[in-house]
């Protein structure tokens, strides 16, 4: 094994601290082809990072699942004349379907990694779909792909977080705008406002209702369901008002 002390001091092997978990499905017929040793270290690495393992007969020789995004990888464990053909048909039919899709061969000597890039370019294929990953050994190709799947969930987890801060945002700022119609409204005060939101809805709502329905159904006075009664419908008073 050629071990690489940078690449060994940001392996996954600490993600479990940051609550990585997930689910790894490895390909059976790729299981069969290893050596069990390299099948119990995968084991033993996942259990480490919080992954759990399942054996299923799959295209991709494994599909994770982690923060919710689903990313497949075929894993070369060897590189040489015989195989070259094969993989590279498998890899173009593999990536028109999954929209992260990564291949990692193992080529521990220059000679293996000038034929692979002889016939990276003899089998025309476009640079970045999919992505290729070289590593110098089995261990450090299963890490990668183990911090690939794992930096994938993060993102997708990341996203989401944003984007429900942006909508969060949004509403709070419309909830702004709405009090501060509602309130434009003579006599009517910030929890007037919210509790007609919350008992009636949208200013639109609002306007259309009776007087009776909004003292049925909220906490306001008889005085002041006339007023907003009278705001939507009397000239005098939505000419008149202006917002604060």
């Amino acid at each position: 094994m050629n071990p690489e002390p940078d690449y060994r001091e940001s392996t996954p092997s600490q993600l479990s601290n940051y609550g990585c978990n997930g689910v790894c499905i490895m390909s059976t017929t790729w299981k069969d082809a290893q050596h069990p040793s390299f099948i119990s270290f995968i084991s033993s690495f996942l259990t480490e990072n919080s992954f759990r393992l399942n054996f299923v007969s799959i295209a991709p020789d494994f599909i994770f699942n982690c923060g919710g995004v689903s990313v497949a990888f075929i894993f070369a464990t060897s590189w040489d004349s015989g195989c070259t053909a094969s993989i590279f048909n498998k890899i173009q039919k593999l990536k028109e379907q999954f929209a992260h899709f990564y291949v990692v061969v193992t080529l521990p000597t220059k000679d293996q990694n000038d034929y692979f890039i002889r016939s990276y370019f003899k089998h025309g294929m476009e640079f970045g779909r999919p992505t290729f990953i070289p590593v110098k050994d089995l261990e450090m190709g299963f890490e990668k792909i183990v911090k690939i799947a794992h930096a994938r969930g993060v993102c997708k987890k990341h996203d989401a977080i944003a984007k429900l801060k942006t909508e969060r945002e949004k509403s709070v700022q419309s909830m702004d705008v709405y009090v501060k119609v509602v309130t434009s409204i003579p006599g009517i005060d910030s929890h007037d406002a919210i509790a007609l939101n919350q008992a009636i809805g949208s200013i639109e709502a609002i306007a259309k209702v009776s007087r009776e329905h909004i003292v049925e159904n909220t906490d306001l006075s008889t005085e002041k369901a006339e007023t907003i009664t009278r705001f939507f419908r009397d000239p005098k008073y939505y000419l008149g008002i202006k917002l604060k």
